[in-house]
């Protein structure tokens, strides 16, 4: 049992969509803010597919679909997010736009014990944490795509974390979630992608300066290394403009050369070949 049952995501995209439903899953009672009203459609419909193929796969029964689907609201407007327990943020990866988001719940979550978190994979957590006026209650709380799949998600609390603030949110994510929660310190990348990035840019200038192809770079750590996926196919799955921003954030917090963005990956983004989400990348889809 948890004493959070009201959640609110904010943004519906891969990410956002993927949590909630994980929340909704859990039995929790899930709304989902975006934007738009035709970006909030969108995120319904990601919703909606990935339960049926859920279904399809033997993963839930059509009882445990329907059930999720009615656990899960949608609005454009984040003022409906008043009555919330826990906010978790996954928006884009922009600081700005983040803190702008924190600054704006801090004045609609009326729970004083509400727990505001952000799906950040890189951004610093102290900053989104000082644009309230309880930054106590924010830490981040960072699933992996795609959420409903992947077993891992990392905790990683601010400077100005409370201790109860860590404890309700650890609960949650392994008791309730069935996740395995690892901590992080509140460093630029944290744990995964502060090895994983440097691995994904190192083949991206393999791949630019022409010294194999993509697909030998990536036979070779799938079939030498027995990764289930090559480092450039896993870059166009995350997003290239996520792996991008990532990249950024660790350099300016490190300023190590391994950290640094190759020029390919920013004439990729520049260009919205972005990856899987947008039918081109590193590879075509």
């Amino acid at each position: 049992m948890t004493d959070i049952q009201r959640v609110g995501v904010v943004g519906g995209g891969q990410m956002g969509s993927g949590i909630a439903e994980v929340f909704a899953r859990a039995g929790l009672d899930v709304k989902v803010a975006e934007i738009t009203g035709e970006a909030l459609e969108l995120g319904r419909t990601r919703l909606a597919n990935s339960l049926a193929k859920a279904q399809e796969r033997g993963k839930i029964s059509a009882e445990e679909r329907d059930g999720t689907l009615e656990r899960l609201t949608f609005t454009t407007d984040l003022g409906e997010f008043a009555d919330r327990d826990l906010v978790i943020e996954a928006v884009v990866e922009n600081e700005q736009v983040k803190t702008d988001i924190f600054r704006v719940l801090d004045q609609v979550v009326t729970r004083p014990d509400a727990i505001l978190a952000s799906n950040t994979s890189s951004i610093p957590l102290v900053r989104l944490a000082v644009a309230t006026s309880r930054p106590d209650h924010v830490l981040g709380i960072h699933f992996f795509n795609p959420a409903p799949v992947q077993r891992l998600v990392e905790l990683i609390p601010a400077l100005t974390t409370g201790s109860e603030t860590v404890k309700r949110a650890d609960h949650l994510v392994t008791e309730v979630l069935g996740k395995h929660a690892i901590r992080a310190q509140d460093r630029a990348g944290f744990v995964v992608n502060a090895l994983l990035v440097p691995y994904l840019l190192s083949a991206i200038r393999m791949f630019e300066s022409g010294i194999a192809t993509r697909e030998d770079i990536d036979n070779g750590m799938e079939m030498g290394c027995a990764h289930p996926m090559g480092p450039l196919k896993l870059s166009d799955l995350i997003g290239l403009d996520t792996v991008a921003a990532i990249a950024d954030s660790m350099y300016a917090e490190y300023k190590e050369p391994l950290y640094a963005a190759p020029p390919i990956l920013q004439r990729m983004v520049d260009a919205g070949r972005l990856g899987r989400k947008t039918g081109a990348g590193f590879y075509s889809y």
